[in-house]
């Protein structure tokens, strides 16, 4: 049986909306509710409102009761993790122990160049966000962190308050990079999103998943202790959206993340989703 998240926009949306989608996928019943991680939205217009998804968590945590909550993906080049860390634990905290921590390499040339900001090259990105997962999985678990890294250095760090849930919250990684960036998912991943456009067809997806099952083995890791997670955007039509997650869910997919909207009402879009929740849940 998969899981099935909830993941609004947060962009050309209002709050009052946005706590309307939070008390739908809590009362629902939906394993997740998701933002992302952008400075001005997504698609081919980026102007206008866009919301920052690390204070609408913090928000979604005190707004819902039980469902699990989390960014896919958050920009390991926005932040450094030590505030990153900080942030997350923070939040776990609001949550009661509620947050997935979703991560990818970041760089959006087109904010950076906006911001003055450098956007480093593909392969640095990787190593980065490789340096990232070791230095969250330490701040989170030692008292003291010392850590010599190529881009990232520490030394006696402290981060406390640890996160609510132990050893640390899971970790979510985006990439489709088949050389470097699935190879970080098979090493630190407790579930992996793939990075491709909505809309990849479903083979390319289940290649890309048996690249990172060869991953797994070389760094000796079972492939099958790394959940494959998609989002999808989800059809109006009732039939074609049980009929697009089941192909995900029969592809191998255990984590399926709907993306409702569109220039429509989103409200109710989320209220059409849950309603197919219980269906969705059988597929595959």
């Amino acid at each position: 049986m998969p899981t099935v998240g909830l993941k609004p926009p947060q962009q050309h949306i209002g709050i009052p909306a946005l706590r309307d989608i939070w008390a739908i996928a809590d009362d629902a019943g939906f394993d997740g509710c998701w933002v992302f991680d952008h400075l001005a939205p997504m698609g081919p217009d980026r102007t206008g409102d866009v919301f920052d998804g690390w204070s609408l968590l913090a928000a979604m945590a005190e707004a819902t009761k039980r469902v699990r909550i989390g960014c896919l993906v958050s920009g390991n080049t926005n932040r450094h993790p030590g505030t990153f860390a900080k942030i997350a634990a923070t939040v776990d905290h609001l949550s009661g122990g509620r947050l997935d921590v979703g991560l990818g390499a970041g760089g959006d040339t087109w904010t950076d160049a906006m911001m003055g900001t450098p956007t480093p090259s593909a392969v640095e990105r990787v190593e980065r966000l490789a340096e990232t997962c070791e230095i969250l999985r330490l701040l989170w678990t030692r008292p003291e962190t010392t850590y010599p890294g190529r881009h990232y250095r520490l030394t006696g760090a402290i981060s406390d308050p640890k996160p609510v849930q132990r050893p640390k919250p899971p970790l979510w990684l985006g990439s489709s990079g088949e050389k470097r960036g699935l190879r970080v998912v098979a090493e630190h991943a407790d579930v992996w999103l793939n990075a491709a456009l909505p809309g990849t067809e479903i083979a390319e997806l289940q290649r890309l998943s048996r690249v990172l099952d060869e991953h797994c083995a070389a760094v000796g890791r079972d492939p099958a202790a790394i959940r494959r997670a998609v989002q999808f955007r989800l059809p109006s039509d009732a039939d074609s959206a049980l009929r697009l997650a089941e192909s995900y869910a029969k592809a191998g997919f255990t984590e399926l993340v709907l993306m409702p909207g569109g220039s429509g009402d989103v409200v109710a879009a989320a209220e059409a989703a849950a309603k197919l929740l219980s269906r969705l849940r059988d597929v595959g």
